[in-house]
């Protein structure tokens, strides 16, 4: 298995210039069809402070996006969202699940990537140290652990993606995909087949999961909170953002991404 060790800026001017709006498309269709099934088993209302970013930019003109954030019952935060520029061959999208406090079950993160060939990251985000709770590990690690080792097998053409971020490298759990690979309809079939069973998977976890006692709930809640702010603004994807969009409205998507102005409260 080969490996990629650059960031997504040296990626993307390392590649030729070329119009990815046909696999944006997929991309999207897939996220939809992932959220679909979220939306189904979550009851979850748009937070009023996205509306703006609905729409923003200059696409298809040029560079854009959008971002939707949701809260619920029982999830913190949803995150729909793409950035980018696919007529110049860039794309990033992302579908994030930050459970509410009343669970323990990992979060689920999803990214896709167009640079412009194909890139995906998927996993199973946790919410306590799997070296100090082994048990943990073995429920919702241990058993995916071989399909993860299948994964590697089966698509050797595929390349394993390094950040050379050591912070992201540490929020990566064991079972997590992130790897980049050459577009084809094959590898882009078995992304999307890893991640619908992916989901399909964690959603099993959520209906599965026994309740946290309500005396232990805040110090999740804030512990949740914490990681997931510390990725959203450690991400060293945000310097996109930063080339498209200038450093406020990218400080305004990134605090989107954690909730930082969210106005719904907090389950």
């Amino acid at each position: 298995m080969s490996e990629t060790i650059r960031n997504v800026e040296q990626m993307l001017d390392s590649s030729p210039v070329i119009d990815v709006t046909a696999k944006f498309g997929k991309y999207q269709t897939l996220l939809d069809e992932l959220k679909a099934k979220i939306d189904a088993r979550f009851e979850t209302t748009r937070d009023p402070s996205t509306e703006e970013l609905e729409s923003y930019g200059t696409y298809p003109d040029g560079p854009g996006g959008k971002v939707a954030g949701y809260s619920g019952p029982e999830v913190d935060w949803m995150v729909h969202s793409w950035l980018g520029n696919p007529s110049v061959g860039f794309v990033n999208l992302h579908l994030t699940v930050w459970l509410g406090p009343q669970v323990r079950v990992p979060h689920l993160g999803i990214a896709l990537l167009l640079w412009p060939e194909g890139w995906f990251f998927c996993d199973s985000v946790p919410r306590t140290s799997l070296v100090i709770d082994a048990e943990y590990y073995d429920k919702y690690y241990a058993p995916v652990n071989d399909d993860w080792l299948k994964f590697q097998a089966d698509h050797p053409d595929f390349e394993w993606f390094t950040s050379p971020s050591a912070f992201i490298r540490t929020s990566l759990s064991p079972t997590a995909q992130c790897y980049s690979f050459k577009w084809s309809e094959e590898n882009f079939q078995a992304v999307a087949d890893w991640m619908h069973n992916h989901v399909d998977r964690w959603l099993t976890w959520v209906d599965e999961a026994e309740e946290v006692p309500e005396a232990e709930r805040e110090a999740q809640r804030e512990i949740d909170l914490k990681i997931r702010r510390n990725i959203a603004d450690r991400d060293p994807a945000n310097s996109m953002g930063v080339r498209y969009f200038g450093e406020e409205l990218t400080e305004k998507l990134v605090r989107s991404l954690w909730g930082g102005d969210r106005e719904l409260p907090r389950p």
